[in-house]
């Protein structure tokens, strides 16, 4: 019988360096399996195969989270907007939950399972309604025994620490985490007071994920710490960003940039840069470092590699990845050949190949948050009506 492995809140207390997986809805959605615009997980059950060799292959390149596949899988975002599915939100639940342990026995890897933020809440819907909602996710988790959770991809600290007090009631360990910047969430909490409110509802662990590229997001992590010592608490903490570099975003990050998000990939960060970025967490005193939209596993290679010698070994997708490029060495070509350094890779400026492209967009800030009536749920199709009012706002702007 294989040894019981080690909790969440084990490792970190022991100061080891937990790596997470990278962003399956993107990935995804770009390998068809999953619908730009609700981003709903049903994939889970519909193709099952696709969700488990993304786990595999993140597995394969250092994580040791396996997340369960239910971002947006509570029931008023599966319904919300004309988005008609034919499984139960318990069914996309379930089965996410079995390919995340079937991966995760694979390797010494953890489950986690998470809950975002919900419809409801941006809807104006009470603390009550908007934890049942939430609770419905929470009895799948329980029952599937994940090994810790984490409530992630939230705007308004509010509705974080009411995720928070849910998922306490479980006795299982609760991570939290916030899609915000420095500017703080969209009601302009600052990131150390939404720290400091999560960690007095019951989160071990804090920190931020998504909407901001990876050195926006550890700069938000250190307020977060900052906060929270200020405050002579205690806690871990994470950092799960984009792999899209965002300098020229406003406080929704890059939501609002008109690139979202099928123009992207000008964006993209290279492995080098996961290096850097894999090395300012660590730096930074964040333990729990892994990827959200964007990250393919070879960013999450680029994590492990980074981080080897804090963690004594290399991934097993190292075998085919010579450290900093040396695998180069054996290429045909001489000048190639010659790029099989550190200071080569560490030091170029990549150029994009759009002679006519900015290096920034203006983003489109129209200042939508939770209350307004863009933001309602509605359970029928966005109309055309409604689609021409915002087609006129857009063109206004």
């Amino acid at each position: 019988m294989a040894p019981a492995k080690k909790g969440i809140l084990e490792r970190l207390d022991a100061g080891e360096v937990v790596i997470g997986d990278g962003g399956f809805v993107f990935a995804l959605e770009k390998r068809g399996y999953v619908k730009a615009g609700p981003w709903t997980p049903e994939a889970a059950v519909e193709h099952p195969e696709a969700v488990r060799q993304l786990h595999r292959e993140f597995l394969r390149s250092g994580s040791n989270v396996m997340q369960t596949f239910t971002f947006y899988a509570s029931d008023d975002k599966l319904e919300n907007r004309g988005n008609k599915l034919s499984f139960t939100g318990a069914q996309i639940n379930e089965a996410a939950c079995d390919l995340a342990r079937e991966v995760a026995n694979e390797g010494d890897a953890l489950v986690a399972g998470g809950v975002c933020q919900t419809p409801s809440y941006l809807s104006c819907k009470s603390e009550t309604e908007v934890k049942a909602i939430l609770k419905k996710q929470l009895d799948v988790f329980v029952k599937k025994d994940v090994d810790f959770l984490i409530a992630e991809y939230f705007e308004h600290v509010e509705e974080a620490v009411w995720a928070v007090e849910v998922l306490k009631e479980t006795g299982k360990p609760v991570a939290a985490c916030l899609c915000i910047g420095p500017d703080g969430d969209m009601h302009g909490v600052s990131p150390g007071e939404c720290a400091v409110r999560l960690v007095k509802a019951g989160a071990q662990i804090v920190g931020i994920n998504c909407h901001f590229d990876p050195m926006t997001c550890v700069k938000a992590v250190k307020m977060m710490k900052e906060g929270v010592e200020k405050a002579g608490l205690k806690a871990h903490y994470m950092v799960q960003p984009l792999a899209y570099h965002t300098p020229d975003c406003s406080c929704q990050g890059f939501i609002d940039l008109p690139e979202f998000p099928f123009g992207l990939e000008p964006r993209i960060l290279s492995r080098w840069d996961m290096h850097a970025y894999a090395r300012e967490a660590y730096n930074a005193g964040i333990r729990f470092i892994g990827g959200c939209c964007g990250f393919e596993p070879y960013h999450i290679r680029a994590v492990a590699e980074e981080l080897a010698p804090e963690r004594g070994f290399l991934p097993e997708a190292s075998e085919k990845h010579g450290n900093w490029g040396a695998g180069l060495e054996m290429h045909t070509k001489p000048w190639v050949r010659a790029r099989a350094r550190r200071d080569y890779w560490e030091n170029l400026k990549p150029a994009s190949g759009r002679p006519l492209c900015p290096s920034m967009s203006s983003p489109d800030g129209w200042g939508v948050t939770k209350g307004h009536s863009d933001l309602m749920q509605q359970s029928e199709a966005t109309s055309k009506d409604q689609l021409k009012q915002l087609f006129d706002r857009s063109k206004s702007q």
